[in-house]
């Protein structure tokens, strides 16, 4: 799980300003979720903070 979120904010970074820092936490129930589930639990975290 650690290498698919890795992986997943590699990806998603881009959209951040320069000077952002992220911090990505999981859950224990993260560690079934499917690659597809945490893609777009990202994105959706993603677009809370640029909003």
């Amino acid at each position: 799980m650690k290498r698919r979120l890795r992986h997943l904010a590699r990806e998603q970074l881009t959209a951040l300003p320069g000077s952002a820092v992220l911090v990505v936490r999981a859950l224990p129930a993260a560690a079934e979720a499917s690659y597809e589930e945490l893609g777009a639990d990202l994105t959706r975290s993603l677009q809370r903070v640029l909003t």
